[in-house]
């Protein structure tokens, strides 16, 4: 049986959870937080880039759960069109008409393996109270990636049909030590999500995340994202293709100095892969807050109040 999620996981919790850094994954939440970040002109460009990767990186979470027909880019190009791999068109419709009533032992090309259970309905179709567990043990595919841990999900709702990948899906998921372990690097991850999904009117499509805490680690950085939220859109059926993204959340990362809070104030807007060509995210700190703005698609201005009285204190353009 071939096993379509495994890149999918794979791929989604490298970039998935918060992207504070070009590399993430996860452990669990500090037990001690971090004090808010005073924010000033010299802390603030990194609070900003920082806090919006961070909202960007965990919309990439609804990958986990199927092909919505968006991809967050970690670097900075917001939401593109996937460039879907033959067998990953739908790997969630697949997955589901492969698990039977007991659990089932797939062996990686490699070495380890993937047990898929699930506790289903209908194995035809998907139901609310639907349970589907992937539990990865060392799964070495050949692909440059070890995998391990524990992915639940459960359906909340479902409308639509999962053949022809036409659907309106709420998935709830529990992300329990799942690692992805790389030549360089050690990328891990817990939390909790919930995940919806609409194709129904694909190419137009959209995909919201929200939970209330999702932590990552590498080798070199470790964040969490709290209370946080994420929903962007897509309408294929228009040449050029135009997206949205809103998100806001709480940031606890390694990279800066103190927690800071991030809000899409004005949504962002753009075209297919390019970087957003409006919106605003607010990033607040101690007292302080710093404000990303999307000049044109190339160009961004960062307004920094460092002592909350409402005036810009200092202007970054770049």
């Amino acid at each position: 049986m071939k096993r379509p999620l495994l890149p999918v996981l794979a791929a989604a919790l490298s970039v998935a959870a918060c992207g504070g850094s070009s590399s993430s994954g996860g452990i669990a939440t500090p037990v001690t937080p971090n004090p808010s970040l005073s924010i000033d002109a010299a802390n603030g460009q990194e609070a900003v880039r920082a806090s919006y990767l961070a909202a960007v990186a965990s919309g990439e979470t609804a990958g986990l759960v199927g092909n919505s027909g968006l991809i967050a880019d970690s670097g900075g190009s917001a939401v593109s069109k996937t460039r879907a791999q033959p067998g990953l068109s739908k790997p969630l419709s697949v997955a589901v008409s492969g698990v039977p009533i007991g659990p089932e032992v797939l062996p990686c090309d490699q070495s380890g393996s993937i047990t898929v259970s699930g506790d289903l309905a209908n194995p035809l179709t998907l139901s609310a109270g639907d349970v589907i567990n992937i539990d990865a043990d060392n799964c070495d595919d050949g692909l440059g990636e070890v995998i391990d841990g524990l992915i639940s999900m459960t359906v909340d709702a479902f409308n639509g049909d999962l053949l022809s990948g036409l659907y309106d899906l709420t998935m709830l998921l529990d992300i329990t030590n799942f690692q992805v372990t790389t030549a360089d690097d050690v990328l891990m991850s817990n939390g909790d999500s919930t995940v919806t999904l609409n194709t129904l009117n694909s190419p137009a499509v959209s995909a919201s995340v929200a939970g209330d805490s999702l932590s990552a680690s590498s080798n070199s950085s470790t964040e969490t994202l709290r209370n946080y939220s994420s929903l962007q859109t897509l309408d294929g059926r228009l040449t050029p293709a135009p997206y949205t993204m809103d998100s806001t959340g709480t940031l606890d990362s390694s990279e800066l100095a103190g927690v800071v809070d991030y809000d899409t104030e004005v949504m962002f807007q753009g075209f297919d892969t390019d970087h957003p060509s409006s919106g605003e995210l607010l990033v607040s700190g101690e007292m302080s807050s710093a404000r990303l703005i999307a000049l044109d698609a190339a160009n961004v201005r960062i307004e920094i109040d460092n002592n909350g009285d409402g005036t810009v204190d200092d202007v970054i353009d770049t």
